[in-house]
């Protein structure tokens, strides 16, 4: 099959109109030009709808869809992933910010070391602290089992690689990065992380002790492969 782009960035969106005008900027102005930008707004209640299609309006390359209710991340992705045109899929969570460089040298490490996907490295904003730190010196195989080294919104990977494994489990309304990377390694996918920060990540302090106890529980799940019982 031809592929009308090389890349289709995917984003889903839930009320980040401070932040989602600076995020899709970042991709627009990329160096490497060739990729759609597909963006799901999860049924946001402030102004994130009306910002993207503004957007839209002045990007031919941004295309915005909306979805009828809460979905959440995981069933927010797949939808995208099935209405991309692109060889390659590449993700930008809402709240962060990319390099301008990001797509060229992504694309350039993956055929230079035969990968079917890389993450890159990343730049804490709220602490220039850079992620992952020594563990990136690591085997990823051995450190999938305590955690996730790899940046989910840096991700650009071959499509047909998620094809592979039925993309993004939707059993998993959290952790659904940490399922996907450990489904693609064992599945014998070629994953890598570009020993460049590439990436800008917002570390929300305000983020709840709830949400961190269910992200913890869906990561258990993951690393003793057993199936979650659904906690939204």
């Amino acid at each position: 099959m031809n592929n009308k782009y090389s890349i289709s960035v995917l984003m889903s969106v839930y009320n980040s109109e401070t932040t989602i005008e600076k995020s899709i900027t970042s991709i627009i102005n990329q160096s490497y030009k060739n990729f759609e930008f597909l963006i799901m707004d999860d049924f946001s209640n402030d102004n994130t709808f009306s910002i993207c299609k503004n957007l839209e309006d002045n990007y031919e390359k941004i295309k915005v869809y909306r979805n009828d209710t809460n979905l959440g991340l995981t069933k927010s992705l797949n939808k995208l992933i099935r209405l991309s045109e692109g060889q390659f899929i590449a993700r930008q969570d809402a709240d962060d910010f990319s390099h301008k460089k990001r797509f060229e040298m992504q694309l350039n490490y993956i055929s230079k070391k035969n990968l079917d996907g890389c993450t890159t490295r990343a730049r804490v904003v709220q602490t220039n602290k850079l992620i992952p730190g020594l563990s990136f010196y690591l085997p990823q195989s051995l450190l999938l089992k305590f955690k996730n080294p790899f940046i989910h919104g840096s991700l650009l990977i071959k499509k047909k690689s998620l094809l592979t494994v039925n993309c993004y489990d939707e059993k998993f309304y959290y952790a659904q990065d940490y399922k996907l990377m450990s489904d693609l390694l064992k599945a014998k996918s070629k994953i890598s992380i570009l020993n460049q920060p590439l990436y800008d990540l917002n570390m929300n302090n305000n983020i709840s002790t709830n949400f961190y106890d269910k992200q913890k529980y869906y990561a258990d799940c993951v690393r003793k492969n057993t199936t979650p019982i659904e906690v939204r």
